[in-house]
C-alpha cells in the first residue's frame, strides 16, 4: 500500500471520527472514488487506535478525574461530580455494546450498503439540524441525570448502522435532553471511549482468530496520522461549536447524502 494510501485513509478517519459527518459515508467514498482496494483489518484498527488516543489526551483530566472519584480521592464535591460523570459515561455506553454485540456476533449481520449509508447521511444530518435549531438549551454535564445519560446511550444504537455517525447521533440525543452545544459535544466525546475500544477489541480479536492482522510500519503510520489529526479536530470543535453550531455539518450532511443516493441511483460502483 502505497504512503499516499496510507496518508489519504488517516486523514479521512481522523477528520471524520468525532465530527457529526459520519466516518463510514467518507470511508466508503475513498474506494468508491479510487481504484484502491480495501485497506484491511490491520489499518483500521490502527485508525480507531489512532483516534482513541486523541480523545484520551485531549479529555485526560476527566479521565484522571473519573479515575480519582472512583478510587475515592478528591474532595467530596470532585468524588460526588467525578463518580457521577464515570456512571453516566459508563450507562450510556452500555446499550450500544450490547446491540453492537448482538448485531455482529450473534446475528452476524453485514450493514455496509450504498443505499443505507446515503439514506442514514441524510436522515440523521436533518435530525440534528432540527436539534440544534428548535431543541438545545442551556444544561451541562454536571446537570445531567441517569436518564439523559441512558437516553443519549440508546441513540448511541443508531450509529450502529452505517453513515448516522456516532458522534452526532449522541449529540443529537443531548440536545434533545437540553444540554448545550458545548455539554452535548464534549459528552459524546466522552462517550466514544468504550465504544473505540470495544471496536477495536473485537476488530482484533477477530483478525487474530482469523489469521488477518499484521501490526507493521504501514499500521504504525496510520496510527499517527490519525490521533494526529483527530486531536486537531477534537480540539477545533470545542473551541468553535459554540459559535459555529451545528448547521454547516448538517449543510455537509445533506450534500454528501444527496451525492451518495444520485451514485445508488445511476448504478455506479466505481
Amino acid at each position: 500500500m502505497s504512503y499516499f494510501h496510507i496518508l489519504v485513509l488517516a486523514l479521512v478517519q481522523g477528520i471524520t471520527e468525532f465530527l457529526p459527518i459520519s466516518s463510514s459515508g467518507h470511508l466508503l467514498l475513498v474506494p468508491l472514488l479510487t481504484t484502491w482496494q480495501d485497506q484491511g483489518l490491520s489499518l483500521d484498527i490502527a485508525t480507531h487506535v489512532g483516534t482513541l488516543f486523541a480523545v484520551l489526551l485531549y479529555f485526560r483530566q476527566d479521565f484522571i478525574n473519573m479515575i480519582l472519584a472512583l478510587m475515592g480521592r478528591g474532595s467530596a464535591s470532585e468524588i460526588i461530580e467525578g463518580r457521577q460523570l464515570a456512571f453516566h459515561v459508563i450507562v450510556g455506553s452500555i446499550p450500544a455494546l450490547v446491540a453492537g454485540g448482538l448485531l455482529f456476533f450473534i446475528l452476524k449481520l453485514d450493514l455496509r450498503s450504498l443505499l443505507l449509508i446515503a439514506m442514514t447521511t441524510l436522515f440523521f444530518g436533518v435530525a440534528l439540524g432540527i436539534a440544534d435549531y428548535y431543541l438545545k438549551g442551556s444544561r451541562k454535564i454536571r446537570d445531567m441525570n441517569s436518564w439523559d445519560a441512558l437516553f443519549i446511550g440508546i441513540f448511541q444504537i443508531f450509529s450502529l448502522f452505517p453513515g448516522t455517525s456516532r458522534s452526532g447521533v449522541t449529540m443529537t440525543a443531548a440536545l434533545i435532553r437540553g444540554l448545550d452545544r458545548q455539554a452535548s459535544t464534549r459528552f459524546s466525546m466522552l462517550l466514544s471511549v468504550p465504544i473505540i475500544m470495544a471496536a477495536g477489541t473485537a476488530a482484533s480479536l477477530k483478525g487474530i482468530l482469523e489469521e488477518d492482522v499484521q501490526f507493521g510500519h504501514d499500521a504504525l503510520i496510520t496510527a499517527g496520522v490519525s490521533f494526529a489529526v483527530a486531536y486537531v479536530v477534537i480540539r477545533s470543535l470545542m473551541a468553535w461549536i459554540d459559535k459555529i453550531g451545528f448547521m454547516p455539518f448538517v449543510i455537509y450532511r445533506l450534500c454528501l447524502g444527496g451525492f451518495l443516493l444520485g451514485l445508488y441511483l445511476t448504478g455506479w460502483s466505481g
